[in-house]
């Protein structure tokens, strides 16, 4: 089975000895995403709201760049710094996968890498969206 390193600029760059994610040629796995702008390569402003907003559009790119869609994934895990930012987290993620998301983990941890408040990874069907 090959193993492919995904890489994209659209994305914050690795902040450690990791990939931003790895594809098979049947799923595709993604490290975890922070609220980090890919520009400046800091938290965006906002709280849990406008972090939640860029972790998913990172995982997006990420998950682009790997050659499928968020339609096809169908496992993410959310770390979140703090319970009583879930419904915010939440309202955001529902928003953003719609009808029929994949199945979820969601867990508090005790930090996030540069202060982030939510952190999320996904696990990628590859390929074009896939209608279950």
């Amino acid at each position: 089975m090959n193993r492919t390193v995904v890489h994209t600029d659209k994305a914050p760059k690795a902040i450690g000895p990791y990939s931003q994610a790895i594809r098979t040629e049947t799923m595709i796995y993604t490290a975890g995403q922070t609220g980090l702008d890919p520009a400046t390569g800091e938290l965006v402003a906002g709280g849990v709201e406008a972090q939640t907003r860029q972790v998913l559009v990172n995982l997006k790119n990420v998950i682009e760049a790997a050659g499928s869609s968020v339609g096809n994934v169908v496992k993410t895990t959310v770390f979140l710094t703090d319970m009583s930012d879930f419904p915010k987290m939440n309202a955001i993620y529902a928003e953003f996968f719609g009808e029929n998301p994949p199945a979820r983990s969601t867990v508090a941890v005790a930090g996030l890498p540069k202060g982030g408040v939510v952190e999320i990874d996904a696990v990628v069907l590859v390929g074009n969206k896939q209608r279950f």
